[in-house]
């Protein structure tokens, strides 16, 4: 094999790894973080903070005594607080033995009840905030479509197109546009639109409507290329027109759609146009279990990707109070969908290679990455939600184990015996190990 051909891949292993190694990293300092700072208003000292397990390359000490370090095993962090045995939060008898009563109240293990459950829930709480706030500001910056429907950057395809930026769309196909917010409206509107390669459009410019010749609103585009898709794979990338599949001419999204969907799976052959030039992609679509807005999962195949209009749709400015609700919309769906998807592999309702281990969430990384800042910072988010979801199930070592034992120390008056403890800890740890093997099996093995 030739030395240079590894070159590529040996780059986009690289970028794969450190875009992994960022999100991993913003999420584990969100989740730590807000462990340490509510352990601290409740008064509990903290004495470590690392990002990352194992030898330490950099630390300071702060004015309050606390060790804050990178260690150089990036895939993880914790705290540590005073009285703690270690990393996992054991308690250290010796230690709080020597303690007076004072100071045992700012251990983990010696503060009251409310104050350790406060602590323990604020790692995902802090997750759940950080998502809030990257989705609500993303839908900040991005605002909301402008009505009536204004054209704003234009998409290049190789279709004639005649449309300007700041052009106001009135008709198309001599049929009325209407508002982009009815969503059934327009639904229909999109339907009824013939499939050509060009169509009419009637538009108010500089004042007064003009007709112009553009393409299909929805044309063969490629927006965005899903990760670990069959369009990835095949080296497609945002900005493609997919112009042909299996040598017959194609107009619109939705006619791709239809030929993917009915393919069963068969290879398709696909005339891709990139920059003026003709390329040749061959690509088999991939079973997708998907998530239906009324509950519930429904299969199709698919290659990954998603279209757009042929052109941006100019956007307004949203207020700060809709940019937050939807924010908290967007964590809710998040959650909604893993814990849908969860429950249906359980169930065996879909297919249990959808859950993803380090290895695919890697993978998306760099994706996501790849196609810029926003999709990157927004896959962030969704990560930390699905992390902070994780770290609230009620197994022993993970943050909803530890508030199960408090909340049976509110109800029994008493906390767990030490040797129940390290029983229900130690087949906490077997579980958590013998599922993060399970995804990894899924990451080299599913198709």
């Amino acid at each position: 094999m030739d030395a240079l051909s590894l070159v590529p891949q040996f780059g986009g292993l690289i970028w794969t790894i450190l875009a992994f190694v960022v999100a991993l990293s913003v999420i584990v300092a969100i989740h730590e973080y807000g462990h340490y700072i509510v352990g601290r208003w409740s008064g509990i000292e903290a004495e470590v903070f690392s990002l990352g397990f194992g030898p330490v390359i950099w630390s300071r000490t702060d004015k309050r005594g606390t060790q804050w370090q990178i260690a150089a095993l990036p895939f993880g962090g914790y705290v540590k607080f005073l009285g703690d045995s270690n990393a996992a939060s054991g308690t250290d008898a010796e230690a709080l033995a020597g303690m007076s009563p004072e100071e045992q109240r700012h251990t983990m293990a010696g503060a009251p009840l409310w104050a350790r459950s406060a602590t323990v829930a604020a790692g995902p709480i802090f997750n759940f905030a950080l998502s809030v706030v990257v989705f609500a500001a993303v839908i900040f910056a991005r605002g909301e479509i402008a009505e009536p429907l204004t054209v704003g950057d234009l998409r290049p395809v190789p279709m004639t197109n005649e449309l300007q930026e700041g052009d106001r769309i009135l008709e198309i196909a001599d049929m009325a546009v209407p508002s982009f917010g009815d969503t059934e409206g327009f639904e229909r509107f999109s339907d009824a639109l013939p499939r050509a390669p060009e169509l009419p459009y009637r538009v108010s410019r500089d004042g007064r409507e003009v007709t112009v010749t553009g393409p299909y609103p929805y044309p063969p585009i490629v927006t965005q290329v899903i990760p670990q898709s069959a369009a990835l794979a095949a080296g497609l990338r945002p900005g493609d027109v997919i112009t042909e599949v299996n040598g017959d001419r194609i107009a619109a999204f939705d006619d791709l759609r239809e030929i993917v969907e009915t393919s069963e799976g068969a290879a398709l052959a696909l005339t891709v146009w990139r920059d003026g030039e003709t390329l040749e992609r061959t690509l088999e679509p991939k079973r997708t279990d998907e998530p239906q807005p009324g509950g519930g999962f429904e299969t199709h195949w698919r290659i990954g990707i998603i279209g757009g209009m042929v052109f941006e749709p100019a956007t307004e400015m949203v207020g700060p109070l809709t940019a937050l609700w939807g924010g908290v919309a967007q964590v809710g769906t998040v959650i909604q969908g893993s814990l849908s998807g969860l429950w249906h592999m359980v169930t065996g309702a879909i297919s249990s290679c959808n859950l993803s281990g380090p290895i695919g969430i890697a993978e998306t990384s760099g994706a996501m990455a790849s196609q810029g800042a926003m999709s990157f910072i927004w896959f962030i988010a969704v990560l930390s939600t699905a992390v902070g979801l994780l770290n609230l199930f009620p197994v022993p070592v993970l943050d909803g184990g530890h508030l199960v034992f408090h909340a049976y120390e509110a109800i029994s008056g008493r906390p767990p015996s030490d040797r129940a403890l390290q029983a229900l800890m130690g087949a906490g740890l077997v579980a958590i190990l013998s599922l993060m093997a399970f995804a990894v099996f899924n990451d080299l093995f599913c198709p």
